[in-house]
């Protein structure tokens, strides 16, 4: 499959870039003007896109689609608002303009009912309306929910569900594993789960 990769340059979305290379995929890089590239395959195809302001057509021919991007943590609620929500809601829709397969969405674990008085109560509450959106797009979806994330490559020793540890550990090379197995998995369509690594 075709399959373009918002936040392809990032902690998480190298390592998918990686996974869907070797399970015989054709990951597409949607990047900035100023992002680094340079840790991408080289023969990845690249297409131009901003999230805070995508232009039509970002996702023609493309099969599927994943949103791993971030505003990342050092940045201001504003910022969380337009990549985090406007930005994957509008991804969300050029999706369903262009008819894709399945839509995967990276979220986090407390983004189905956000605690208004967390640390994270702004970023979780973002992720809820981006994954509200997404569920009612009408797109074959599926929601993936890491607990926290670790750099580390994890083992592909994964729980997925009701018997996930909510203060458990998420490695982000199982997450890509996890997102790749998301995107054609029959156990993937249409749900939205927690996973850790063990």
């Amino acid at each position: 499959m075709k399959i373009l990769v918002a936040g392809a340059t990032g902690k998480t979305g190298l390592r998918l870039m990686g996974e869907l290379k070797s399970r015989g995929h054709e990951p597409v890089a949607l990047v900035r003007e100023s992002s680094d590239t340079g840790a991408l395959p080289s023969d990845v195809e690249l297409r131009h896109g901003d999230l805070t302001n995508l232009q039509d057509g970002v996702c023609d021919g493309c099969d599927a689609v994943v949103f791993a991007a971030g505003s990342g943590g050092h940045t201001g609620p504003e910022m969380t608002d337009k990549v985090d929500r406007d930005g994957a809601k509008r991804l969300v829709d050029l999706a369903a303009k262009a008819k894709v397969a399945r839509f995967v969405m990276l979220s986090s674990v407390g983004a189905d009912d956000p605690d208004p008085e967390g640390e994270l109560a702004h970023y979780l509450l973002a992720k809820h309306h981006a994954d509200e959106h997404l569920k009612a797009s009408g797109l074959d979806y599926a929601i993936v929910r890491p607990v926290r994330l670790t750099d580390e490559d994890g083992t592909r020793d994964i729980v997925l569900g009701d018997d996930v540890d909510v203060g458990g550990k998420a490695a982000r090379g199982d997450v890509a594993a996890v997102l790749a197995e998301a995107l054609d998995s029959d156990q993937w369509s249409g749900k939205a789960m927690l996973m850790q690594s063990l």
